[in-house]
């Protein structure tokens, strides 16, 4: 039989493994999870993973814990190897509290996950605010997700509280993105033709809106250094804005 040399796509499915799979459960009553999942994300420093559970509800899990779970079915090398990478980050950060799992009930369909983690020395852009209602150290991580009713809610991913209920997207919120640089700037975009531009610490005020899109707005990404928001939407043109 003759052989072929494998292409690049072919040699990483190759070098590709499974290490465990994560189910939503069935709830075919209240009609809160268990349908299709639509978007996950991995907080920035490893320590938690959340998932849309097919409808309304969002899991929060200790990575660390999805990864022990994993040693029960047979993937033991693979989940060690993460596992011990994971433990050294947390023991690095110097996290105090056990991380704890969390279900959180957004009250509608949810579209899009982002985490944001906080840096102090990263101050809010808005010079004339005197006192915020939140003020975040520099062990706070958050949660936002985006709802079917256009509405973003913050959450408080250790403690799984509301922090803050984003309200001006009036269509579904098709992606979120946190600036990279610890500033908790939250960019959404929407199927409203726009994406908004959203100051946590300075109790999620809106900073500005951009309307470059002609049609709906599916996804948006920040340059390395958080100066630059790239955007894509039905339009098939990628907009790019200068957000400092």
């Amino acid at each position: 039989m003759a052989s072929f040399p494998l292409d690049v796509n072919e040699k990483l499915i190759a070098r590709s493994r499974t290490i465990g799979e994560l189910l939503a459960p069935t709830s075919p009553f209240d009609k809160k999870c268990g349908r299709e999942n639509w978007t996950v994300a991995f907080a920035p420093d490893g320590s938690y993973f959340a998932w849309s559970q097919g409808h309304r509800i969002v899991k929060l899990v200790p990575w660390s814990q999805c990864l022990n779970n994993f040693l029960l079915h047979g993937t033991k090398n693979v989940a060690n190897s993460v596992n011990s990478r994971l433990s050294r980050q947390n023991s690095d950060s110097g996290q105090k509290s056990k991380p704890c799992e969390h279900i959180i009930d957004c009250g509608d369909i949810v579209w899009s996950l982002a985490f944001g983690s906080s840096v102090p020395e990263k101050q809010s852009r808005c010079v004339n605010i005197e006192w915020h209602r939140f003020k975040f150290g520099q062990d706070q991580l958050l949660l936002a997700t985006g709802l079917n009713n256009g509405r973003i809610k913050i959450w408080d991913v250790y403690t799984g509280k509301l922090l803050l209920n984003l309200m001006d997207h009036t269509e579904v919120v098709r992606d979120l993105t946190f600036a990279p640089d610890g500033s908790l700037i939250l960019v959404s975009a929407s199927r409203d033709k726009t994406l908004r531009v959203w100051d946590l610490k300075d109790d999620g005020n809106m900073m500005k809106v951009l309307r470059g899109h002609q049609n709906w707005v599916y996804a948006c990404a920040f340059s390395p250094d958080s100066s630059i928001l790239c955007s894509v939407g039905a339009s098939k043109a990628v907009v790019a804005a200068i957000l400092v």
